[in-house]
């Protein structure tokens, strides 16, 4: 199952993700992460990347796609990926288009996660991530899942939650705003490739990982 996640900022994105893995048994590939393990390895994209971040500017599209196709190239992507966090506008859709027919990898389906806006910045302001492996929780929608017993895979010690500097109020109506222009017109986009799942993103979480199932098993 090869699958791209589309979504606004806080709309659940990451935690579908995550149960996706699970479910799947599938990696998900964020480009965040990619970028900063290939900065922290230092390798020859890696160092790219941070010259153009140190810079003040945006990762050129195909640095990012050479990681994407790094990666895809690894063991355990050939039963299937998530892609969190690209494509963010229509250039890079028809780029990763490009990439994945020349690999052999179409996409099996992108799941739009419809969210009202007022509900994103509840939970924006409810989210936390482990500091040191990325796991995502939101004290609001998801407390009741928050499993204490669970260590970070990467430490052995309990998650050290913090909330990103991104991830309050005064960034929210921006982030929204660059979402509607760059991000949004994707859902048309792959609605006329026939790969668009909607998802009413809005419920708990358990509630919302069925409608995630029962839409990729259309």
């Amino acid at each position: 199952m090869r699958i791209v996640l589309l979504g606004a900022p806080g709309s659940g994105k990451g935690t579908q993700s995550q149960r996706l893995v699970e479910r799947f048994r599938i990696p998900q590939v964020s480009t965040g992460d990619l970028l900063r393990a290939a900065v922290a390895r230092g390798t020859a994209l890696g160092m790219q990347a941070k010259d153009a971040m140190d810079a003040g500017r945006l990762v050129a599209d195909e640095i990012v796609l050479d990681m994407i196709r790094e990666r895809l190239g690894e063991p355990d992507t050939r039963k299937g990926f998530i892609l969190d966090g690209f494509p963010r506008n229509l250039a890079q859709a028809r780029a990763l288009d490009g990439l994945l027919a020349q690999i052999g990898q179409p996409l099996d389906a992108v799941l739009q996660m419809n969210v009202d806006y007022a509900e994103l910045s509840r939970r924006i302001a409810g989210r936390r991530t482990c500091s040191d492996c990325g796991w995502v929780v939101n004290l609001l929608t998801s407390a009741s899942e928050v499993p204490e017993p669970q260590r970070c895979p990467k430490t052995g010690q309990p998650h050290r939650l913090i909330q990103r500097p991104d991830d309050n109020e005064a960034t929210v109506a921006e982030r929204l705003r660059v979402y509607e222009e760059q991000t949004r017109p994707l859902v048309d986009y792959y609605r006329r490739q026939g790969l668009l799942r909607s998802i009413d993103a809005e419920g708990d979480v358990a509630t919302v990982s069925a409608r995630v199932e029962q839409a990729l098993s259309r």
